[in-house]
């Protein structure tokens, strides 16, 4: 197991896969309040519907650009252990503001700690991403 969280790529692969799950169970957790509220499509004006709705919502907007960054690192020779910084901020916060968005759809900590991360993921993959980009251009 130490081998493959050293390995950049099964490192990826492992971060898109825990996310994929997470997004299909915050679909899964929509179609339990749907059959809940007896409610076909959008939120029926519903209020129990808006929090499974946009916690899943959330999440599909913001995961697969960050599995992107974390490809891109990966394919720009990144190792391991940054792999493993964004992705573990990443999970952790989507779990957080999944969990806190489940709870109370006002203001909560799980809610702003999650949203906390995640963009903490995407500013240090995004500046990885443009250090890698720029400090290893080859010379022509």
């Amino acid at each position: 197991m130490d081998d493959v969280l050293s390995q950049p790529l099964s490192v990826v692969a492992i971060y898109a896969a825990i996310n994929a799950l997470i997004m299909l169970m915050l679909g899964m957790l929509v179609v339990r309040a749907r059959v809940k509220t007896r409610t076909e499509i959008g939120d029926g004006n519903d209020p129990s519907m808006i929090g499974p709705m946009r916690a899943h919502a959330n999440n599909t907007e913001t995961v697969p650009m960050a599995i992107v960054l974390l490809f891109i690192l990966y394919a720009l020779g990144e190792g391991a252990l940054m792999l493993h910084v964004v992705g573990l901020l990443l999970t952790v916060g989507r779990l957080l503001h999944a969990f806190g968005l489940s709870r109370n759809i006002g203001t909560s900590i799980g809610r702003f700690g999650g949203m906390l991360l995640t963009w903490l993921a995407y500013i240090v993959a995004i500046a990885d991403v443009l250090w890698m980009a720029f400090a290893y251009m080859p010379a022509n």
